[in-house]
């Protein structure tokens, strides 16, 4: 038994329809970014503070082990969610020293200067990276920033003194 006559069953089951297909439309037009399901997905998809720190882990030990393609993997992962952080741009510079790209590598060394101007081994693999392009002039500079910006028990301090007097005495010899 029907409290509704037929003309008015079929009237609501299209006003249902109707509301049902407009509700559909409304979900659809909300930006996702501002419903709490897609923030919460949004969460779930940006890594954890360790998920960084294991990913650099993982490229500075490809890095010391000289599997440059994986330490680059690596570093790109980790740039990808730090883009701002200046020691993965330094890695990164030295990876792609590691397999010849110099001029790659000079522009890592750079932002990570540009991020952080202290940040001395960036200025140790920017000289690298220039003397592989042929600046010796410019990888000079770099170096002497390194050598002024390292303290004096640094290890790598007397290899940049070394590098620095041979590189002068290049420059010196084709006037």
């Amino acid at each position: 038994m029907s409290v509704l006559p037929r003309d008015a069953r079929v009237s609501a089951a299209i006003l249902v329809a109707a509301l049902v297909f407009l509700g559909g439309l409304v979900v659809t037009i909300i930006p996702r970014e501002t419903t709490p399901a897609a923030a919460s997905t949004a969460a779930a998809v940006r890594p954890h503070a360790g998920d960084v720190d294991r990913n650099f882990q993982q490229g500075v030990v490809m890095l010391h082990a000289k599997r440059y393609e994986f330490a680059v993997a690596a570093f790109h992962k980790v740039l990808e969610y730090a883009p701002d952080m200046p020691e993965a741009h330094v890695n990164m510079g030295f990876a792609l020293e590691g397999l010849g790209h110099h001029r790659e590598a000079e522009d890592f060394f750079e932002s990570a200067t540009a991020l952080r101007p202290g940040q001395a081994n960036a200025y140790y693999g920017m000289a690298v990276a220039l003397e592989g392009l042929g600046d010796l002039r410019g990888a000079i500079g770099a170096m002497r920033t390194y050598v002024h910006l390292s303290p004096p028990d640094d290890p790598h301090r007397r290899r940049a003194e070394s590098a620095l007097w041979e590189w002068e005495e290049q420059v010196k010899s084709r006037k």
